[in-house]
């Protein structure tokens, strides 16, 4: 392993590759097709990033690596392991609901890594903004989730425009898949670690939950009253489903965001930020959230409503019981319902007690300040700004988060209101810039 590639890793705190990691190390600079299998959470995005660098010249002008990627969050995901690996290389994202002008500007100087949806790299390469004649390596991330969504005719076009590529690597966390003819990959090395997301009784649980009530929603609540206050991501099958939920938990007072593909894209990405920072315990989600999605591993997922596909079932189920933790997934069904076939084994029943309390609230609620990366902005300031003059202690803060025009910090619950009194008419790096609670 090259110099470069070690001091990646320091910079990602990993000291060792996971096998699968290792595997796709040395497949990824020897072969030209390489097709890499692994559950979510197995580390599959530093598997396919690290190889990067000992492909990459310093001296070349144009874009060295394309990855499409089928959703912003993904994209920014991506973005994120590579800035912290500090590799020098620069980066670009380019992602519907993102500013095209910003990322025009971006792209008049190529990045070596070019990450983004099928979509917006489309209408980039029709605008004359992304030269594809010239990338010599072609990475397709949760390709057939991207195939799902839609994108078949822009991944076509993409890849028809590639006229000099070189090698290709496609990942998936789904082993069951066809890679579509469009992609032009003939003889790939299949590197299969699917098995490893084959949860053995020792690591997952699946524990069932029979509602007496059609309306499942009260004995939902009772459940999140019963387990301990941490994070749980909460599965529907639809949209409404996951909005009406998630209206029942807060009105009875649990601290809950929702995620799916109907809401604008700034209210997928905070209630993201929430989760992750700890601000909501309870995440009310489709199976969008279910992969692809920079959150992190918890020890428990409620399948409020089962999906009709073992797939997405595997894929939920994924998001507990990761590298060989231990986890547990609650299957709520009513008396008149039957579990789908794919379930061979009938999990233990759990019954609850009647009468629990609520969870304790969360520990942070999240701050918002409507300055990021572009204003010049930067968590040095903002870690200042808050402790200074905000009058907080370091373990005030929790984890924060810095975007292009926004920044999200969570704070201690119990010093919220004192840290917006004081900082209503102060300034960030001489600016003003409106603070407040995002809820």
């Amino acid at each position: 392993m090259q110099t470069i590639e070690t001091a990646a890793l320091q910079h990602l705190g990993i000291k060792t590759l996971n096998p699968m990691q290792e595997a796709a190390h040395k497949a990824i600079l020897q072969q030209a097709e390489v097709l890499l299998l692994s559950p979510t959470g197995s580390g599959k995005t530093v598997a396919f990033l690290l190889p990067l660098l000992s492909l990459f010249s310093p001296t070349a002008s144009g874009v060295q690596c394309l990855v499409l990627v089928p959703s912003r969050e993904l994209a920014l995901q991506l973005e994120q392991v590579w800035k912290k690996m500090s590799t020098g290389y620069k980066v670009n994202v380019c992602y519907g609901g993102h500013d095209a002008r910003t990322e025009a500007n971006n792209l008049a100087t190529p990045p070596a890594l070019l990450i983004g949806t099928p979509g917006r790299i489309a209408d980039h390469v029709q605008r004359g903004r992304v030269d594809l004649t010239t990338i010599p390596t072609l990475i397709l991330d949760e390709f057939d989730k991207s195939l799902e969504l839609g994108f078949q005719q822009e991944m076509e076009f993409i890849i028809k425009g590639m006229q000099q590529v070189s090698k290709k690597i496609l990942v998936s966390a789904t082993s069951a898949i066809q890679i579509p003819a469009f992609a032009l990959v003939k003889s790939p090395e299949v590197l299969n670690f699917s098995a490893a997301d084959t949860k053995s009784a020792a690591e997952l649980s699946l524990r069932l939950i029979i509602s007496p009530e059609k309306d499942k929603v009260n004995t939902l609540f009772q459940l999140l009253c019963h387990l301990p206050a941490e994070p749980a991501l909460i599965f529907c099958n639809h949209r409404e489903s996951c909005e009406r939920t998630a209206s029942f938990l807060q009105e009875k007072g649990l601290e809950t965001a929702i995620y799916h593909g109907g809401l604008e894209q700034t209210d997928r990405e905070r209630a993201l930020i929430r989760f992750r920072n700890g601000s909501v315990h309870y995440l009310v989600t489709t199976d969008l959230a279910a992969r692809g999605l920079d959150i992190p591993a918890m020890n428990q997922v409620i399948h409020f409503q089962l999906p009709p596909v073992e797939t997405d079932f595997t894929h939920r189920n994924g998001r507990t019981a990761r590298m060989n933790a231990k986890g547990t997934a609650y299957l709520l069904i009513s008396q008149e319902e039957k579990l789908p076939k794919y379930i061979t084994e009938a999990p233990t029943e759990n019954p609850l007690p009647k009468r629990s309390a609520l969870p304790a609230p969360p520990l942070y609620q999240t701050v918002y300040i409507n300055g990021g990366k572009k204003n010049k902005v930067n968590k040095f300031d903002v870690v200042g700004t808050f402790l200074q003059k905000g009058q907080l202690d370091k373990d005030d803060l929790g984890l924060i988060e810095v975007q292009d025009y926004n920044t999200y910090v969570a704070v201690k619950t119990a010093k919220v209101s004192s840290l917006l009194r004081l900082l209503k008419d102060e300034k960030i790096k001489g600016k003003k810039y409106k603070i407040g609670i995002a809820g």
